[in-house]
């Protein structure tokens, strides 16, 4: 099992509205890529994506502090503990 994150790019939808710049049609192709293909590539965990090409995240994506906050805010919104790894 794989288990990655990744944007579609700024689509022309609803949310995005009609002047985003991307193709709508490219916008799901990672998606469906990443959960079908048995192209090497896409059989990774752990990577962030756009357009079938990994990408780098924000450096702030890797501060442990902010991912501390995050844990500790949805436990105080939901009840619910995330397992500790």
């Amino acid at each position: 099992m794989y288990s990655n994150a990744l944007t579609p790019g700024w689509v022309p939808t609803k949310m995005g509205g009609a002047g985003a710049p991307d193709d709508l049609e490219e916008g799901p192709k990672t998606q469906v890529w990443l959960a079908v293909s048995e192209d090497k590539a896409a059989k990774v965990s752990g990577k962030y994506w756009y357009h079938m090409r990994p990408k780098a995240p924000l450096p702030i994506t890797h501060d442990k502090h902010l991912q501390e906050k995050l844990l500790h805010d949805c436990f105080e919104f939901s009840g619910v503990t995330m397992p500790v790894m």
